[in-house]
């Protein structure tokens, strides 16, 4: 069952989806959920079937106090690192929040403050706590749409089944046709270029 971290009601779960891809943004989501939400169904996205993520999806938007979703690409991504992108991307989720949060609590255990507002890094957050995994489930649910529609642009990556993930199907694609503008130049794209 997940918890409720603070008892304070603006308090806002914030989670990034698709940092491991080598194509496609990484994308992050922050919510802000009422004191006395609650769902059964709601856990960390990544334990979700693609149907019950898109079910959720439109629940926790119309039931939150406010949400954040915000994509940093490619192009940033390699400029600045994914870390940076990430934590980038979770600051500009948390800038579309309405009221401001006065206090974060994020997945994982990295994060740059938040203007003057507290925060708490959770490992596994987002199978622990229900603003995390709303916010997971935001994340994945807004990048794998984002992707879907990549894939209508450039089909032979079969990014509407791999979203950008290192699949060897999708890294086949990349030895045959090469990379795409929606590539990570910065990651190792190809299967040969990996330490394993």
């Amino acid at each position: 069952m997940l918890l409720k971290y603070h008892k304070n009601i603006n308090e806002t779960g914030t989670d990034e989806a698709g940092r491991g891809c080598l194509a496609g943004p990484v994308t992050a989501a922050a919510i802000i959920l009422p004191e006395h939400f609650e769902n059964s169904v709601l856990t960390d996205s990544k334990l979700l079937s693609h149907h019950k993520r898109i079910t959720l999806e439109p629940i926790l938007k119309m039931e939150c106090v406010s949400f954040g979703v915000v994509h940093i690409h490619p192009e940033t991504i390699d400029e600045i690192n994914i870390l940076n992108a990430s934590l980038l991307a979770m600051h500009k989720a948390i800038d579309q929040l309405t009221p401001q949060p006065s206090y974060i609590i994020v997945d994982g255990n990295r994060f740059k403050p938040y203007k003057k507002i507290a925060h708490s890094c959770i490992v596994k957050g987002d199978s622990k706590y229900t603003t995390i995994a709303a916010a997971s489930v935001l994340a994945k649910t807004a990048r794998d749409a984002y992707m879907l529609k990549l894939h209508e642009e450039y089909p032979m990556y079969n990014w509407k089944k791999n979203k950008g993930y290192p699949t060897k199907e999708h890294r086949a694609a990349i030895k045959k046709y090469g990379p795409t503008k929606y590539h990570r130049m910065s990651f190792k794209l190809l299967a040969d270029d990996v330490s394993k």
